[in-house]
């Protein structure tokens, strides 16, 4: 993976993109630290497609998320109020 600085991948993005489909991803860096990743649409889809579900999806889903046993509502007791000192 060839490292870009930032300054560099703006002032040449259409080689900076080139060389991503050709070669692969391309790393970006801000002031020597590494910032970001270039990848092609093809390796965005299957990354996406490996991931696991994201919090939305799972919240949307119609299974189930546990094994939570929870008591009937109003069959809960509840204890009695600590004494007072």
């Amino acid at each position: 993976m060839q490292t870009w600085p930032i300054q560099d991948a703006k002032a040449r993005f259409s080689e900076f993109l080139e060389t991503c489909l050709a070669e692969g991803p391309q790393m970006v860096t801000k002031r020597g630290a590494e910032a970001a990743v270039l990848v092609g649409v093809d390796e965005w889809r299957r990354l996406q497609a490996a991931a696991r579900p994201s919090l939305k999806q799972l919240l949307l889903s119609n299974e189930g998320r546990g094994e939570i046993k929870l008591p009937a509502r109003g069959l809960a007791r509840r204890r009695p109020p600590a004494p007072q000192a």
